[in-house]
């Protein structure tokens, strides 16, 4: 029985916390000493101050910042991000990425190899796509343009069927979607509002190992460029599912992933509410009660009376009966990655995070 394929999941996947000293070429380095990862997608949150969560990527350049919490353009920022380097990134000294006496947290994820596709050449897909994958992860990075109409395929490099897609229109202030595909190809959530899943976003045709649709926002922005950051499953490494609360204030429901979760994001999907972000570096220990959020631009919640989690060995549970994470018949998606898998390829077993 093959437990995981991904012994190392910081090999992929870290999470640095770092405090703000307002000063450039500031180099943040990872605290995992064994390897160096050089990310490929950075997504950067202050903790203590009321600012904007920042997204990067390799692929747009370290210069290119978009806000998950927004529907803007893509800004060119000559003083936030200056560079992903072989082990960490380096910020320069405005309050978004690196504030005095301010806490900041980042997510960073590993690409790596270079990825381009020329439809009209290999005849996968209808648009040309290029950008940063890695297989082995199940994650790529994948930049493309829009000819001006819809239901069009775009290779997205996985060489599995996605199961996440996050997107944005780089050009215009247009809300981002956010497509799971246990919501099915007509729906699609927004990662700077608290909506509902909106419909006519995705195609309706299947994506594939080899290719993903667009629907309806490409049928009027001709030459517009496009972000994808497209994930696939892996086993104990990756999850991304759905759940129902039971609106239980203690024992809310326990979900199995297969792995420790270092990092988990939540949205409720039949009711307006909030992207939730908990993870093991600002929750060290359970129960975990620190959240932050990805649509919006406010510093670090810790409410135990509202948000409360266990990182178990082999998935999470929910502890509280807030309706941002376990209302009453209340129905979530979520993406979880790994701090360990639960058994290990050679058969070893993990722990959960330990109390307090």
């Amino acid at each position: 029985m093959a437990y995981t394929t991904i012994n190392k999941p910081s090999d992929y996947f870290r999470i640095k916390l770092y405090a703000g000293n307002a000063t450039n070429d500031t180099a943040i380095t990872w605290d995992e000493t064994d390897t160096n990862m050089q990310p490929d997608w950075l997504w950067i949150k202050s903790r203590t101050d009321t600012q904007s969560p920042c997204i990067f990527d390799s692929v747009r350049g370290a210069l290119k910042r978009l806000i998950s919490a927004e529907a803007n353009a893509e800004g060119d920022e000559a003083t936030n991000l200056d560079s992903f380097d072989t082990n960490g990134f380096q910020v320069d000294g405005e309050a978004i990425v690196n504030g005095g006496s301010r806490n900041y947290v980042a997510w960073g994820w590993k690409g790596g190899t270079a990825f381009s596709n020329d439809a009209s050449s290999t005849s996968i897909g209808d648009i040309d796509s290029s950008g940063t994958v890695n297989t082995a992860a199940g994650f790529s990075v994948i930049k493309a343009t829009s000819d001006g109409a819809a239901n069009k395929d775009i290779a997205h490099g996985l060489g599995a069927v996605p199961d996440v897609i996050i997107s944005k229109n780089r050009e215009r202030g247009y809300n981002w979607d956010v497509y799971f595909k246990v919501l099915g190809y007509n729906a699609a959530l927004q990662f700077n509002t608290t909506a509902v899943p909106r419909t006519g976003a995705w195609g309706s045709n299947a994506f594939t190992t080899t290719t993903f649709e667009t629907y309806e926002d490409y049928s009027s922005k001709n030459g517009e460029g496009y972000i994808y950051y497209c994930f696939a499953e892996k086993q104990g490494y990756t999850k991304f599912g759905k759940y129902v609360g039971n609106g239980d204030p203690t024992n809310g429901p326990t979900i199995y992933t297969g792995f420790k979760p270092a990092w988990v994001i939540f949205k409720r999907t039949d009711a307006t509410d909030q992207w939730m972000i908990v993870d093991n570096k600002r929750n060290p220990f359970n129960e975990m009660t620190n959240v932050l959020r990805g649509d919006a631009t406010n510093a670090e919640e810790s409410s135990p009376n509202s948000y409360a989690f266990d990182f178990l060995s082999n998935g999470f549970r929910l502890k509280d009966d807030d309706p941002k994470i376990n209302g009453d018949d209340g129905t979530y998606v979520y993406m979880a990655f790994a701090e360990n898998p639960f058994v290990t390829s050679t058969g070893v077993p993990t722990t959960a995070a330990g109390a307090r």
